[in-house]
């Protein structure tokens, strides 16, 4: 008997959903639209709100994202992109963004009010708790990138001295207001942290048991000025769903929770992927949301500095022009070994780059990186030698004189190019620069100059040319 598939394809049904919904939007019925809408969860209905804004314009999208009852509406709402979030808290009436941000987490709160305009932001602290206004405005004090930006001061706090039965009374007293309850965080008077436990050792324990007995007592915490990447880090190697945050003397001012990370992680790792292929000071909108000037100003610097770096390949070029003509044939392999030479440095600064973003290299591993790659290079740049030298003898007919010519260079090239890619990134770091930087266009441009000098160097010595 044939399998039936019970799970309805939810790709498909999202498809349908939102075809559905342009189809009532071009005959402006917004209500049906809505309930359309209403058939999905947060996520999807942010995504399609997207989607009407691209396919109309902010005003339809603003239209039914106001039509939404106002408990979905703030879930819809932290879904966005904070350029969307922006857009909308533009158009939108001073009672509503107040709603919005009331009823928004902490940590999602403050990061839409670091976007808004001052004059905005001074409206909505007027209205604000004295209390709350003071922590808001220590929030935003943080630099964008740190732990202190990411965290959230809505975490559960225990006493050392409190029995299990009673950290479980307090969990549910305060626990929906809080970002996470699986972990807890023991505080002493002074606020600072004394331990960590979790909700399973509490639950698990018996109702008699001190909580100052079951904590960690030495947690992984992150500083406050700690850079997001460095507190990625930490969950990565931990695997922790909250990592405290911590000021100088160690009191307690937040946690981070893992699905802040998440974006974090998503964020470098988009930045990385755009150095390495020659883009910079990109922003955070998707590529079909940007305009072509922002493509052409994120695009064009990096690309005019590489093409000034070929001017030194055309000259090294020149200078040899007479060798050239005297082995016309060497003309020919030019282009084989410049891609071979720029291939073999990516390869190996994609690998250092990717090595030291996951910490599995550390710059004390310099010379055991050189040391390895000397050996891969060698038996990379022999075996495709000696498959070159076979084509150039007995296939294009050349000399062996040009066959040597071409292969030691390869070898020399392979050799040089996987020592470069190895080296730069690690060298980068050392000084201060992103390592993403030195690969892609750059090592190309800095492998095809490498390629060349030492070709015409081997032409010389082998050919007596010159």
């Amino acid at each position: 008997m044939e399998n039936v598939n019970l799970v309805p394809d939810m790709d498909q049904a999202y498809d349908e959903s939102i075809e559905k919904i342009f189809e009532l939007m071009e005959e402006k019925k917004y209500f049906r639209c809505r309930d359309e809408l209403l058939k999905h969860n947060e996520v999807e209905i942010a995504e399609m709100l997207v989607d009407i804004r691209r396919k109309f314009d902010l005003q339809r999208m603003v239209v039914l994202f106001r039509a939404l009852p106002k408990d979905i509406s703030v879930d819809v709402f932290a879904e966005l992109s904070v350029d969307d979030q922006i857009d909308i808290i533009n158009i939108i009436t001073d009672p509503e963004i107040k709603y919005i941000l009331d009823e928004l987490d902490f940590d999602d709160m403050i990061d839409v009010l670091e976007e808004l305009p001052s004059n905005i932001v001074d409206k909505i602290l007027t209205t604000t708790p004295k209390s709350e206004r003071r922590l808001i405005n220590t929030f935003l004090k943080y630099n964008e990138d740190s732990a202190g930006a990411l965290m959230t001061p809505e975490y559960i706090n225990l006493k050392k001295t409190a029995t299990v039965k009673e950290a479980l009374e307090h969990i549910k007293e305060v626990g929906l207001d809080s970002e996470t309850i699986y972990t807890c965080y023991v505080l002493d008077r002074g606020r600072k942290l004394q331990g960590v436990i979790s909700l399973k050792s509490l639950v698990i324990s018996p109702d008699e048991a001190i909580v100052g007995d079951l904590m960690h007592e030495d947690p992984v915490v992150a500083h406050v000025d700690d850079d997001q990447e460095e507190v990625s880090d930490l969950f990565t190697r931990y695997g922790y769903l909250a990592i405290p945050v911590v000021d100088n003397e160690f009191r307690l001012v937040g946690i981070v929770t893992v699905d802040d990370i998440l974006e974090v992680i998503e964020e470098e790792t988009t930045e990385d992927i755009e150095r390495m292929g020659g883009v910079i000071d990109s922003t955070d909108r998707e590529y079909l949301d940007m305009s072509v000037w922002q493509h052409v100003k994120a695009r064009l610097p990096w690309l005019l500095l590489l093409m000034c770096s070929y001017f030194i390949t055309g000259g090294i070029i020149q200078s040899f022009e007479a060798a050239l003509s005297q082995v016309i044939s060497l003309v020919i392999y030019m282009p084989l070994l410049m891609g071979t030479g720029g291939n073999s440095g990516t390869q190996s600064s994609t690998l250092v780059i990717r090595g030291m973003a996951t910490g599995d290299i550390e710059l004390e591993d310099f010379l055991k990186v050189i040391w390895k790659e000397i050996r891969i290079a060698l038996i990379v740049g022999v075996c495709l030698s000696s498959i070159n030298y076979l084509r150039i003898v007995f296939l294009d007919h050349n000399p062996p004189g040009v066959a040597i010519t071409v292969c030691l260079s390869m070898t020399v090239i392979v050799v040089i190019a996987k020592l470069i890619g190895s080296m730069l990134p690690m060298v980068a770091k050392r000084i201060g620069i992103d390592p993403a930087l030195m690969a892609g266009p750059m090592m190309a441009s800095v492998t095809d100059m490498i390629s060349l000098g030492t070709y015409f160097i081997m032409a010389g010595l082998i050919l007596n040319i010159g």
